[in-house]
């Protein structure tokens, strides 16, 4: 469908950009449909509570093109600064990632492979324990297209799909009608797990409430009745949930004809981490003797994802990697950003629309602060303020075309409303490896 454009009467300039993308969150749903009046938006239709505060809150900054320790510069003079910083550095760091295009992380990691440096997503502080467990178990897995047209019986395990993912539920889980679920919600049975009673409990048929720091165990509970092994009752002590119901409801998913489990952060960041992640993806693995059960994360960002297969497909590691020797090394703990920082080892850092002045832990964001550093971000963020060189960039999805992967690792073409004067994350990187190459043949 092309754009369509409306020449109003006055003097200003209207359009419509259908099948636009939301890049707000992981659901990542690509049938926007945006009014734009002077580089405005003005409507966004079918997007949800926050993909239209994502929208409606996007405008143009008059900010310079970019700032060297705070003064104005232009983006030759820049680029020019980050070039100097990063073919200088002994140990530098390219982390974020998350929230550009598929084309601008392929070029992050490009340059950190020629500068022989570290490269660490956002998933390193969200989903990495997930990332770690794939490795490890595997993943059963699927499109949220099959959960939408099949799944008949749904678990939400750690996450609030509600408040996070509005859309999630009418669009691609618990409301809309499949080609084997005509009736909808009325054709499916959904579970939330978790801690505490948020607003996803009021829409599902099942809610276990368990303790606190209990994940693990109780995983291990439903797996052992998945395979019919005697699993001891003091489970209810450590969990909460009695193993009568445990045992119920695992029959129960036994007799769907399709289930589908979706876990959220209150799973990998609690106690046990990418211990629960194997658990749970056990757990649909173990189901897969009886009826078709698939595990998915719920993702945050809008291209995490992507961050996750452009790193994976470049490096063969999701996070977390090391190209100081000339090949990938994979060690969370070691090589993630902010375990990396607040042990004060990297001497440059390279952020990419992220922001980890503002979610790090204290000696990380302390170090980060001492060290020479570039930013590409829209906004002038914590980090950006902290910033030897901090780069104004467009903003991927409303200014800037490109590719993005939605949480079950669709590709979605972007479909920009309108264009920025300022340079996309691309653009810059793309100089940035121009500049270090130039150098580096130079010298050779």
């Amino acid at each position: 469908m092309s754009i369509a454009e409306v020449e109003p009467q006055t003097e200003t300039s209207l359009k419509v950009i259908p099948d636009a993308t939301c890049t707000f969150c992981g659901c990542v749903c690509d049938d926007i449909e945006l009014t734009v009046e002077d580089q405005q938006i003005k409507q966004a239709k079918n997007a949800c509570v926050l993909g239209k505060a994502w929208f409606f809150n996007h405008h143009i900054e008059d900010r310079p093109q970019a700032l060297i320790k705070g003064q104005p510069a232009t983006y030759e003079e820049g680029i020019a600064r980050a070039v100097e910083i990063l073919l200088n550095a002994k140990y530098p760091v390219t982390y974020g990632l998350s929230d550009t295009t598929c084309e601008a992380q392929r070029k992050a990691v490009a340059i950190t492979d020629w500068i022989g440096g570290n490269i660490d997503t956002t998933t390193s502080v969200c989903h990495g324990p997930s990332g770690m467990a794939f490795q490890t178990v595997g993943e059963t897995t699927c499109s949220l297209g099959e959960i939408k047209n099949r799944a008949d019986f749904l678990i939400f395990w750690g996450g609030n799909p509600a408040e996070s993912h509005p859309r999630h539920f009418t669009k691609y889980s618990l409301m809309p009608k499949g080609d084997f679920l005509p009736k909808g919600r009325k054709d499916r049975t959904a579970m939330l797990v978790d801690v505490r009673k948020t607003k996803s409990a009021k829409a599902v048929d099942i809610f276990l409430q368990i303790k606190p720091r209990s994940d693990f165990e109780l995983l291990w509970a439903m797996r052992g009745l998945a395979k019919g092994i005697d699993v001891d009752p003091r489970v209810e002590e450590k969990t909460g949930i009695p193993l009568d119901k445990l045992d119920d409801i695992v029959k129960q998913m036994k007799q769907a004809h399709y289930g589908a489990i979706l876990f959220g952060m209150g799973l990998t960041m609690t106690r046990g981490k990418h211990i629960n992640s194997e658990g749970l993806l056990g757990l649909a693995r173990d189901m897969n003797q009886h009826t078709r059960w698939v595990a998915k994360p719920m993702r945050g960002h809008g291209n995490v994802t992507g961050a996750d297969n452009v790193v994976t497909w470049s490096t063969g590691y999701p996070f977390g990697v090391n190209l100081s020797r000339g090949y990938p090394r994979f060690n969370p703990g070691e090589y993630t950003t902010s375990d990396l920082l607040a042990r004060g080892e990297a001497d440059a850092a390279m952020i990419i629309a992220s922001d980890p002045m503002s979610n790090f832990s204290q000696p990380a964001r302390e170090h980060l602060a001492k060290i020479n550093s570039i930013v590409l971000d829209p906004k002038l963020s914590d980090t950006a303020k902290v910033a030897t060189v901090a780069f104004t960039t467009a903003t991927y999805g409303i200014n800037v075309p490109g590719t993005v992967y939605r949480m079950d690792d669709i590709p979605i073409p972007l479909r920009p409303a309108f264009e920025s004067p300022y340079w996309s994350d691309l653009k810059i990187l793309t100089a940035i490896e121009k500049g270090i190459r130039e150098k580096q043949l130079a010298v050779n």
